[in-house]
């Protein structure tokens, strides 16, 4: 069996282990104050699943607003990227303190993680992420975690912790996402508009689901809006891993939801192996090649992009980097390592095996991106 319905995320049979993210608005008011009460009533929440046998790891929003208030900060600090740094640096300590204590009433400890775009794109890095989840999870600690936004610039950001979630619940391998927001969920219109309707379970994103999206963030506090939710629901269907958006504004909203059912369920597709779930999950793309329909048709089939195939190559990477795949309508079609750098790919465009080493002045490899370093999207 598995999840179905927002009433399985509370079930510790379906969803032993579930990413739990807040947002902003959820977590502080428009004065940059924390919301006590609310605060509490979560704590004593994530205390309940965890007495039912279920594992919790909080990905939580809150520092840059916190920080702001502190320092006078005008929009909320995030003015200019300077400033977003500077209130991080001071509101993720009193983050860390709020969980801390909030979480110790009940008995459970927190533990911190501050992460990067990279700490969770390179390969060996996500490993030691995902080790020390395990560790922790395993000693009973409650993982408190949130982009580490005092460091991070515009290139090695997230920028919202809607896809950081998803993110984290690959490395946790947890079984599903919980995403508490000020929306009641995914609506088939913008939910100001007459007539909009909450969309209750998704099986698999595509395009009629992308145009539901609204790009903004409701309450201004936050980062995220219904498109990084989305991205963020991509992310985890393509891992095995459900993901629900439910209004988190309510006293004990993960109840309410789980006993109501309001809110958006979006279904696993599929549960990769562990690098290729890591390698569809991966956000920073450094370029793009294009192939034709024969060549799409044979990675249908569980083939690899031969340079015969190629039509273009945009950006520039250097073997190993990440690469989109796209067929002739510009579809995403698979995400994969390159085999060569972008220079190499252009001068092999459209070229036979038997063509390639003159080309290059060496034997080439078998595919420029082979299939098993290549996810299908």
């Amino acid at each position: 069996m598995a999840i179905a319905a927002l009433q399985h995320l509370t079930d510790p049979r379906l969803a032993g282990r579930i990413v739990l993210k807040i947002g902003s608005s959820l977590l502080v008011d428009g004065a940059g104050c924390a919301r006590a009460d609310w605060l509490r009533s979560i704590a004593g929440e994530i205390a309940d699943l965890r007495a039912g046998g279920q594992e919790v790891v909080i990905v939580s929003s809150g520092a840059i607003a916190l920080g702001a208030a502190k320092l006078g900060l005008d929009k909320g600090g995030r003015a200019t990227l300077a400033d977003a740094q500077a209130a991080a640096s001071v509101g993720q300590i009193a983050l860390a303190s709020l969980w801390s204590r909030s979480l110790g009433t009940h008995g459970l400890t927190a533990a911190q993680l501050l992460l990067t775009l990279e700490d969770l794109e390179d390969r060996r890095r996500y490993l030691n992420a995902a080790s020390t989840l395990a560790r922790l999870l395993e000693n009973g600690a409650v993982p408190v975690i949130n982009e580490n936004d005092s460091v991070a610039t515009q290139e090695i950001r997230f920028g919202d912790n809607d896809r950081l979630a998803a993110r984290v619940a690959q490395a946790a391998r947890a079984d599903a996402v919980l995403l508490l927001s000020d929306v009641d969920g995914l609506f088939d219109r913008n939910p100001a508009e007459a007539g909009a309707r909450l969309v209750p379970v998704v099986q698999g994103i595509d395009q009629s689901i992308r145009a539901m999206a609204d790009g903004g963030s409701a309450s201004g506090l936050g980062s995220g809006g219904m498109v990084s939710k989305l991205q963020a629901a991509e992310i985890a269907e393509r891992a095995g891993i459900a993901l629900a958006i439910v209004n988190g504004t309510h006293r004990a909203p993960i109840a309410r939801a789980a006993g109501e059912g309001q809110g958006t369920l979006f279904l696993p597709r599929r549960r990769d192996g562990a690098r290729k779930a890591w390698l569809g999950g991966r956000l920073r793309v450094k370029g793009v090649v294009r192939v034709d329909g024969g060549c799409a048709a044979a990675l249908a089939e569980g083939g690899s992009v031969l340079a015969a195939g190629i039509t273009a190559v945009e950006g520039a990477f250097e073997r190993g980097d990440l690469v989109e795949i796209r067929d002739p309508a510009d579809g995403a079609l698979a995400r994969g390592l390159a085999e060569y750098r972008a220079e190499e790919c252009r001068a092999l465009i459209g070229r036979r095996s038997a063509e390639q080493a003159a080309v290059l002045g060496y034997a080439p490899r078998a595919a420029v991106v082979h299939r098993d370093h290549m996810v299908m999207l």
